[in-house]
């Protein structure tokens, strides 16, 4: 029986807490460990996560990190320069993956470097600056940190079609976070083949997302 004080309504039980898997962060009945697929990456990976990526359970940002064996994440929108700058720190080259657009001028953005070619012949020197976040916030990234508006840029062309069946897309050509990289990846270091186990492990990922958006399991929030 419960005693009412002040003829409030009781309060509530604490709601349990999910228990999380410590690897991959989301909830263990919705755990994407099984996807990933350990792979070595000459060129470093380093992934800027918009904040509102970090929960998004359509994210591919995490799966790609976990995958990829020299990579890293930060979370965060505006960063503080100097922790900026230590990650982008000269001991690698470092390209952002991003296309030039015809509207950086009209947003007063630093105008990007070319890309040398010869960085090319030096993979193990590269390194990968990769937003994380829809169109709208990941340009608002590159608008708030100067640092990256100046590195030369590496746009995707003739990708093939996106496998990316759960989210939609705001552009006909639009990638996940994972197969820009990976297409990127293949690019810079001139292996085509090298980094495809991650694409199918990637498709897994989606048919397990999009079978929880049909019937999602009891108590999960996705």
């Amino acid at each position: 029986m419960t005693t009412s004080t002040g003829g409030g309504a009781a309060p509530a039980s604490p709601r349990p807490t999910r228990a999380q898997c410590a690897t991959c962060l989301r909830p263990q009945r919705t755990c994407i460990c099984r996807w990933v697929a350990r792979l070595p990456n000459t060129v470093e990976v380093l992934i800027l996560q918009h904040p509102m990526e970090v929960n998004n359970a359509k994210g591919s940002a995490r799966l790609l990190h976990l995958s990829l064996a020299n990579s890293r994440l930060e979370v965060g929108e505006a960063f503080a320069p100097e922790h900026l700058q230590a990650l982008l720190s000269p001991e690698r080259r470092s390209v952002l993956l991003y296309p030039d657009t015809a509207e950086d001028k009209s947003l007063g953005l630093t105008p990007a470097q070319p890309l040398d070619a010869a960085w090319l012949r030096e993979p193990q020197l590269l390194r990968l600056v990769v937003l994380d976040g829809t169109w709208r916030k990941s340009r608002k990234m590159l608008y708030l940190n100067p640092a990256l508006q100046g590195l030369p840029r590496l746009p995707l062309r003739d990708t093939p079609p996106s496998h990316y069946l759960i989210r939609k897309a705001h552009l006909p050509d639009q990638l996940s976070t994972l197969e820009a990289t990976v297409y990127a990846l293949a690019q810079l270091e001139n292996d085509i083949n090298k980094f495809n186990p991650l694409i199918d492990a990637f498709d897994g990922f989606v048919a397990q997302q999009a079978g929880y958006v049909a019937r999602p399991p009891s108590g999960d929030q996705l």
